[in-house]
């Protein structure tokens, strides 16, 4: 008989993760309750030439 390694299963640590969606600047100017982190993402879209691809929104968080 050949002796193996002993895998422990890992219990779940029963915390939940927080995930937000991502939204564009278009989003934050109607949003109403509107964040430093939006007000500099629109800042900085408003520049010629500015690619984006959106900005996590504390407003739509959810839990995995």
């Amino acid at each position: 008989m050949m002796a193996g390694k002993k895998v422990k299963k890992q219990a779940s640590s029963g915390r939940t993760q927080a995930h937000y969606k991502f939204v564009t600047s278009d989003v934050c100017a109607v949003c109403k309750h509107q964040c430093a982190r939006g007000i500099r993402y629109m800042e900085r879209m408003k520049q010629p030439g500015a690619v984006g691809r959106g900005v996590p929104c504390v407003l739509t968080r959810y839990f995995k």
